[in-house]
């Protein structure tokens, strides 16, 4: 079986890569990058499910293949669940994450608590596209720690005392938000097309 990641963010797309990789034995992946002319759509979505949809949808659209695509955020709860749906985009989307993070420090004052949202769409041409949502919960702290990518540096798993950014890959990737609802695909993959 082949499965599309459908995206062009390299950092996204490993991943993803490499946690359904462990999940999904003889399945070959693929990005948006290895079809020419792929592009991927707004996300003009007021959910994160609604954004997967939409960039799962059109990938299978455009490539005829199963497509998995997912739109995630953190929600800090200082900020009334912002910046949200809104992650990539606050401050503008060509502002760098490190200042994105620097105004959302600007702004969280004593109530660091957060979460990361992630929605995952499975679209097939002709077939009813699938969601799954997972959550994870940690507060919002001085930026630490190189790995990962986007908002990590900032998000503590309390229960660790580590933010995302200071786990080895594989230890976030078993626990991360994304980890977590990509497990929820996989077995939904491999029950339907194993």
């Amino acid at each position: 079986m082949r499965l599309v990641i459908a995206t062009h963010n390299p950092a996204k797309a490993g991943e993803m890569t490499v946690i359904l990789g462990e999940l999904l034995t003889g399945w070959e992946f693929l990005t948006l990058a290895d079809f020419p002319g792929a592009s991927e759509p707004d996300e003009t979505g007021e959910t994160y499910a609604e954004n997967a949809r939409i960039k799962a949808e059109a990938a299978a659209a455009f490539t005829g293949e199963v497509c998995i695509a997912d739109d995630a955020g953190l929600e800090v709860d200082a900020l009334d669940g912002a910046p949200g749906v809104k992650s990539k985009r606050f401050g503008g989307v060509e502002l760098p994450f490190a200042e994105k993070m620097a105004l959302i420090l600007g702004s969280v004052g004593e109530d660091g608590g957060a979460r990361f949202r992630c929605c995952v769409a499975i679209a097939l041409n002709g077939e009813e596209t699938r969601v799954f949502e997972a959550v994870k919960e940690g507060e919002i702290v001085e930026p630490r720690g190189a790995r990962g990518f986007g908002y990590d540096p900032i998000f503590l798993l309390p229960e660790l005392g580590k933010t995302y950014a200071e786990l080895e890959p594989d230890h976030k990737n078993r626990i991360s938000h994304r980890g977590m609802v990509l497990r929820q695909a996989a077995e939904y993959l491999s029950e339907r097309w194993n």
